[in-house]
């Protein structure tokens, strides 16, 4: 999985102008796009990482790749109040 941080992501909007620009470059990938950690994640077994970071940034975005082992901590993380839900 090829992860982004890419901050401005503020709306549906963008999610569009975002996925628009992947699929032009990878039409068969899978990408999840989380508006509130502001991360693109990106499954693909044809595209090099970077032409997919530079289709993001030629959409408008300034995507940083961020390392597997921070994206597992991340996801492994719990909120403060995650013992009371």
């Amino acid at each position: 999985m090829i992860t982004f941080k890419v901050k401005g992501i503020t709306c549906g909007h963008c999610i569009s102008t975002i996925s628009k620009a992947l699929k032009s470059v990878d039409n068969q990938a899978a990408f999840t796009v989380d508006q509130a950690r502001q991360w693109v994640m990106i499954e693909s077994t044809s595209a090099d990482p970077e032409v997919l970071q530079d289709a993001i940034a030629n959409a408008g975005y300034t995507p940083v790749r961020v390392e597997q082992g921070m994206v597992k901590a991340a996801a492994q993380a719990k909120s403060c109040c995650a013992s009371r839900h």
